[in-house]
């Protein structure tokens, strides 16, 4: 039960975009079309566990034995950017139309603040392998949802009557507002 409390209260009550405000640069970029934000979230769901994973490893078995725990930022920093090397490969060679999709945002992946954040806190809230895991996904799927509903709300924008001034970036910063108002609603319900 612990478990399922964790994913759940990662997904909607510490949601990394709308309650820690982490990741903006890539749920204001790729929300635009339900298809892309669903590629890109696939994407961070796959290299932010593999790295929470890997960058946990790193630490507990190097990093916290050697007493070099300074070296962490850095450490974790190259492993993201060598996850993100590999999938971007892999998307060119399996999904070339998703990877021109994802264009200029999935080399983003590398500096999203999401991914790095997640393999940190992991290791500030002292979690052990399973549970850091399941923070992991819990965190990645939260980014994905959050993603999505944007990025469907966007969909239906275009096709409205908007007064020229709030068109584009300032439209979707006051959803995104009100989408962190929402999720803010779930704060209390789990711990």
């Amino acid at each position: 039960m612990q478990y399922i409390l964790i994913i759940i209260a990662a997904i909607f009550v510490n949601n990394i975009v709308l309650t820690q405000f982490l990741g903006i640069c890539p749920f204001l970029g790729v929300s635009n079309k339900v298809k892309t934000s669903m590629g890109m979230g696939a994407a961070v769901v796959f290299v932010m566990v593999l790295s929470t994973t890997v960058t946990w490893l790193i630490y507990t078995y190097i990093l916290a034995k050697f007493n070099i725990e300074f070296m962490q930022t850095v450490t974790y920093i190259l492993v993201i950017a060598g996850l993100v090397q590999m999938i971007e490969l892999i998307l060119k060679k399996i999904s070339p139309s998703l990877y021109q999709a994802l264009g200029v945002f999935l080399p983003l992946i590398t500096t999203n603040c999401t991914i790095l954040g997640v393999a940190l806190l992991v290791i500030q809230k002292n979690y052990n392998l399973i549970t850091s895991v399941l923070f992991a996904i819990g965190m990645s799927v939260g980014f994905t949802l959050a993603l999505v509903i944007l990025a469907g709300i966007r969909e239906h924008i275009d096709k409205l009557s908007i007064p020229k001034g709030m068109k584009g970036i300032p439209i979707v910063l006051i959803i995104a507002g009100i989408l962190a108002m929402a999720f803010m609603g779930f704060s209390g319900m789990i711990k």
